[in-house]
């Protein structure tokens, strides 16, 4: 039988996301799995329309972003419903489907849920989708969830 023991929830705060939220949770209770919540923080993509000339103390900037980051991870699952999760929080920086794809090898990770964000057209050849990389590399299962708006 398969057992899931550490179950990895990626997240870009996004709608899609926090619905994937609810499965992740609800797989983790179910089966006392250890929910991992991730945060990828992906200093390029905030740097690019800026210029680093203009920040003040540009070093300061990832330092801030993995702080926000670690006070929403906090705040995605109340108080009172983390009664029986086993829960940890992972910040790292770099490319997000890469650091997904690693951290969930490098930590045994039995199941990835993450939400996709429906994008298509240009925008899907463009830039691609977090997710499908992530199905494409990942070592274990992954469930990608729609956000409920997307389901007919």
């Amino acid at each position: 039988m398969f057992k899931l023991k550490k179950i990895l929830y990626p997240t870009d705060f996004s709608e899609s996301s926090l619905e994937a939220l609810k499965y992740a949770v609800s797989f983790a209770r179910n089966c006392h799995a250890k929910l991992i919540l991730m945060h990828v923080v992906d200093e390029k993509m905030f740097s690019e329309g800026l210029s680093l000339a203009r920040v003040s103390a540009p070093e300061a900037l990832g330092q801030e972003m993995t702080a926000e980051a670690g006070r929403q991870l906090k705040r995605l699952i109340p108080a009172e419903e983390q009664q029986g999760l086993d829960l940890e929080m992972v910040i790292p920086n770099g490319t997000p489907f890469l650091e997904i794809i690693q951290h969930a090898k490098a930590n045994a990770v039995d199941m990835i849920v993450i939400g996709t964000n429906g994008r298509s057209g240009l925008a899907h050849m463009m830039f691609g989708s977090t997710a499908e990389k992530v199905v494409r590399g990942a070592h274990c299962p992954v469930l990608s969830v729609k956000p409920t708006a997307a389901n007919p």
